[in-house]
């Protein structure tokens, strides 16, 4: 007998739209690619007791965010930092509190022309309107790129202003992707069942696995948009043109992490816990070193940069990372430095294609085209669907409930969906 909804994909979008048609009676049955739930929301261990995220790692947005509610029902801890601060190194050279203070109003100053941009309804991208005569230019470049896994040329003003920051990001003692893992490890799923094909009309949806076919009254399809775009699941019938345009105009970048286990602590204490590297001539790099008091150290890359050290492949990403360590704290560094290391490489991992997603210039609407229906039969959610909340775990959760809502609501008991229960 068809299930209500199947849902593809379980990672924080997939698990919250399964425990959402739960509370409401829905009969579901909700199949991942992967040999694990979570998506992009995942830690690894960098050794026994040492947990690094390697997906999502604050809880952004806190005050607006489930999340710390979740983490403090499973007895999670997390840091309740505020806005983020600049700890910068040019070099050795720690950055005055002067240029540290011209570096934040530069910024300040970007995100205000962003904003008289999107309010005049300029969706352009963000390098038309910030100041690329600054010093700070490539730092401020490289800051983008994290924040949304592409490059300032690739974003859109109107999709940036979008965002509703309340510079709460805390970030989870057991890590983010730890904490999604244990809210959904009593969720029913199967694993390693990729969606291959679906079938869908007005009478429901075949969804084929390797683990065989399954059919259901709907389907609620969570995956990035670079999988959705890249034709890996084939529809029949085919989506809509509208919806292809939609996930090809947000797509993901990438926003990889490059950790090195530390023998010891080879840091003072007046070395902070964070610190941005900046070589003359070269891309900064963002690192935190010995989080929550973890003996390892982490540096970040982003879009089209961090694509190409990915290519370049991990022990690349590892000397990138130790070069800067030593430009910054000498060479006496090295010998702090252990072999162990965790590289993520988000762009080719094949259940995914990216880290998360930003509108193109000119498209922040086909957020709203992506998150929209087809023919009340296949539903979509997802960080990628998201205005408020785009690129974050939240936003993703938060999408799929209202999907769940909305699809609920459309059907009702015309369709039979949830009758009886």
């Amino acid at each position: 007998m068809p299930v209500d909804l199947v849902i593809v994909g379980a990672g924080a979008a997939g698990l919250a739209a399964a425990q959402a048609a739960q509370a409401r009676g829905l009969s579901f049955h909700l199949i991942e690619a992967s040999h694990r739930i979570g998506g992009r929301a995942y830690t690894e261990e960098m050794a026994p007791g040492m947990p690094m995220d390697l997906g999502c790692h604050w809880m952004h947005s806190a005050s607006l965010n489930p999340f710390p509610a979740i983490a403090d029902r499973l007895g999670f801890h997390y840091r309740r930092d505020g806005a983020w601060r600049m700890n910068g190194f040019m070099g050795s050279r720690r950055l005055t509190d002067a240029e540290q203070a011209e570096i934040h109003r530069g910024m300040a100053a970007n995100y205000a022309a962003i904003g008289a941009a999107a309010a005049r309804g300029e969706d352009v991208a963000v390098s038309d309107v910030i100041d690329l005569e600054s010093r700070w230019v490539t730092l401020y470049g490289y800051w983008f790129s994290l924040a949304t896994a592409n490059d300032i040329d690739q974003i859109s003003t109107v999709d940036i202003d979008a965002y509703n920051d309340t510079e709460e990001n805390w970030p989870v003692r057991e890590g983010y992707g730890a904490l999604v893992a244990r809210w959904g490890a009593d969720t029913p799923v199967t694993l390693n069942a990729a969606a291959q094909r679906i079938r869908w009309s007005s009478r429901g949806v075949a969804v084929e696995t390797p683990k065989g076919s399954i059919e259901g009254k709907r389907a609620l399809i969570t995956v990035s948009t670079n999988l959705l775009a890249s034709g890996r699941i084939q529809f029949d019938p085919p989506l809509p043109d509208w919806k292809l345009a939609a996930a090809a105009d947000v797509p993901l970048g990438v926003h990889n992490r490059i950790g090195i286990k530390l023998e010891r602590n080879p840091f003072g204490p007046e070395v902070p816990n964070s610190a941005t590297i900046m070589l003359e001539g070269e891309l900064p790099l963002a690192t935190q070193l010995r989080p929550f008091g973890f003996d390892y150290v982490v540096g970040v890359t982003g879009g089209r940069h961090g694509a190409w050290l990915e290519r370049a492949g991990a022990a690349a990403s590892v000397e990138y990372l130790t070069e800067r360590l030593v430009a910054a704290f000498g060479a006496d560094i090295r010998k702090a430095l252990s072999t162990r290391t965790i590289v993520t490489a988000w762009g080719g991992d094949p259940w995914t294609l990216g880290s998360y997603s930003s509108a193109l210039p000119g498209a922040t609407r086909q957020r709203v085209e992506l998150a929209r229906p087809v023919d009340d039969i296949l539903y979509f959610a997802g960080e990628a669907c998201s205005t408020e909340f785009a690129g974050t775990c939240h936003g993703a959760y938060l999408s799929a409930v209202a999907a769940v809502e909305a699809l609920a609501h459309s059907a009702g008991a015309a369709t039979g969906i949830g009758a009886g229960r």
